[in-house]
């Protein structure tokens, strides 16, 4: 009797972890949750500026070489420009 008295009270140490991981595991899901509905409002950004003519293929290169680093995204350049070269590209 006395193993089974000690199984139904829990240490408070074993309560709290318990506790902590639970907020961590809603935490997460909350913050998926906004992410899907960022990536959905980003999706209807794109569909508005096709609808309004632009093309969406560029904005997403735009906003892909705006992320990087100046001197990352110079070096590219340069190297895409090197390679457009030699094969007649340019």
């Amino acid at each position: 009797m006395a193993t089974s008295a000690a199984a139904v009270t829990e240490e408070p140490a074993t309560k709290f972890a318990k506790d902590q991981l639970k907020s961590i595991i809603e935490r997460i899901e909350r913050l998926e949750e906004e992410k899907k509905t960022i990536s959905d409002d980003i999706r209807d950004v794109y569909a508005e500026s096709k609808g309004n003519g632009f093309d969406v293929k560029a904005l997403r290169a735009i906003v892909r070489l705006r992320k990087q680093d100046p001197n990352e995204r110079a070096e590219a350049e340069t190297i895409l420009e090197t390679y457009m070269q030699a094969l007649g590209m340019i």
